[in-house]
């Protein structure tokens, strides 16, 4: 993919700085942030629609369908667990090839924000919990707008990571 001009090799412009000095280093990079944003997406799955169950089962008023509900939310909560621990994981990955990366604002910004999804994803547990217990207080409007949290930190996470505006 370097083409060559006289005796020294000339990287293409769609190849990034970073790619045409350590091509190792940065195709490990781009593997371990395509797993990043793979666990990331599977993450932001759950966390779309366990709130969305949290609509439908603040509704019902049968022991059948509840119980339902509880084993979805359960096993929701689980996937959306795992894939929460491997978007940290490759996140993590990402900053120990590249640590200078934590001086950016841009990223201090969108780890803040991480945290904060973090404590939403810890408060959905919360909730299942609540559920299981029969203990729910929350109308399902409520709910409707408990579900928008996630869409406002993935546009600012995902707005963060691809336009660093600081």
């Amino acid at each position: 993919m370097v083409a060559r001009q006289g005796p020294k090799a000339i990287a293409p412009r769609h190849i990034s700085r970073c790619r045409a000095e350590a091509p190792e280093s940065s195709e490990k990079m781009l593997w371990v942030k395509a797993f990043h944003i793979v666990f990331m997406v599977t993450w932001f799955a759950g966390l779309f629609y366990l709130p969305r169950l949290f609509v439908y089962h603040a509704t019902v008023d049968d022991a059948a369908a509840h119980e339902r509900f509880c084993v979805m939310e359960k096993r929701l909560l689980a996937i959306m667990t795992i894939g929460a621990v491997l978007t940290a994981f490759f996140g993590a990955w990402l900053l120990w090839l590249r640590p200078g990366l934590l001086a950016a604002g841009w990223l201090q910004a969108k780890l803040l924000l991480v945290v904060l999804l973090a404590g939403y994803h810890a408060w959905c547990g919360q909730l299942v919990a609540v559920f299981k217990r029969g203990e729910n207080r929350y109308s399902e409007n409520w709910y409707r707008w408990f579900n928008e949290v996630p869409t406002l930190l993935l546009i600012a996470i995902v707005l963060l990571a691809i336009v660093k505006p600081f």
